[in-house]
């Protein structure tokens, strides 16, 4: 009897110590979030993405464990940060930007862990979608497909006689290859004309945004991940040679960027955790859901740049502003 009683205490003991090697609850959920960039938009998008798993029930230090991490804008990085997910055998793989996301859907593709995407402007050409919206795999998302012509009306309003706009993109971002098309093929009906500038890595930036002022008339900003990092360097030499920077979202013009028709990354995030949700509950497996795409594109202004410029900003846009900003945050 003693014997069998010590083989149960043994027993117990080794249960107890796996369970406290893996590090995971009974009924908990681990989450692996694979952030591309260091910025505020996906910053507010992985902040999103915790409140929308929230609202569904996940609470972290509850019944959720995250594991994060940030490649910093390298794709390299990107693709470790995938494996280690793999490895650590998280329940679901949140991927933030298109190339965290190529990354992600990548590794976990034989793995049988989902991959729920959000900020990728373009799931199909990143061949994490169909043609018709539907998974490629066990994966999907949410898209932050930019309003283009709604931006090009409001530029148009605020710039009643500018002819060009400026854009600088990474040749290695998919996402902006995908928008900057989108771009050439409806400025025409505005009167711009488009003037791109490719960058390969951050450190081409000063001097591409340098060659592109002085072509320019203004500068529409994309949500180039690499560009988007860097935005500070760009403001600054736009403001020496007064030339508007106009941005994609609402971080951008808090930070110095004119103005934007452009979308709400916390709530991208949201919309994205509440997916994630139906997943980890077991209602919908990735393979099943489209990818959904944020409806709600919004006016921001930002006065203090506007009186720096010398610029009015219309009182159509500024009546249906969702926020307008009276200063500029660092």
């Amino acid at each position: 009897m003693k014997r069998k009683i010590s083989a149960v205490i043994v027993l117990v003991l080794v249960m107890s110590m796996a369970a406290g090697c893996s590090g995971k609850k009974e009924g908990q959920v681990t989450v692996g979030i694979g952030q591309f960039a260091e910025h505020a938009s996906l910053d507010n998008c992985k902040d999103g993405f915790l409140a929308g798993l929230a609202e569904e029930g996940y609470a972290e230090g509850e019944n959720l464990k995250v594991v994060f991490d940030n490649a910093q804008a390298d794709g390299a990085t990107a693709a470790q940060i995938a494996n280690d997910f793999i490895a650590k055998k998280v329940d679901l793989i949140c991927a933030i930007a298109t190339p965290m996301a190529q990354s992600a859907y990548g590794s976990a593709k034989d793995s049988g862990i989902p991959v729920i995407f959000t900020a990728v402007t373009d799931p199909v050409l990143a061949e994490l979608a169909k043609e018709d919206k539907t998974p490629s795999g066990n994966v999907t998302g949410t898209s932050d497909k930019l309003p283009v012509e709604n931006q090009l009306e409001m530029i148009r309003k605020v710039l009643p006689d500018a002819k060009t706009i400026g854009i600088l993109y990474s040749t290695s971002e998919i996402n902006s290859v995908s928008a900057i098309e989108e771009y050439k093929a409806a400025a025409p009906g505005y009167g711009f004309e488009i003037v791109e500038s490719g960058i390969a890595t951050s450190a081409d930036i000063p001097l591409a945004a340098d060659n592109l002022l002085e072509k320019v008339d203004c500068i529409s900003n994309l949500t180039d991940n690499t560009v988007v990092s860097s935005l500070p360097v760009i403001l600054n030499k736009a403001a020496g040679k007064n030339i508007p920077v106009f941005g994609s979202e609402v971080e951008q013009v808090k930070i110095g960027c004119l103005a934007a028709v452009g979308l709400d990354y916390y709530d991208l995030g949201v919309q994205t955790g509440k997916m994630a949700a139906k997943v980890l509950k077991g209602e919908k497996k990735a393979s099943e859901m489209n990818f959904e795409i944020i409806e709600e594109a919004a006016f921001y202004g930002n006065t203090a740049v506007a009186d720096n410029l010398g610029i009015t900003l219309p009182d159509e846009l500024v009546s249906s502003a969702r926020e307008m900003f009276e200063e500029i945050t660092e």
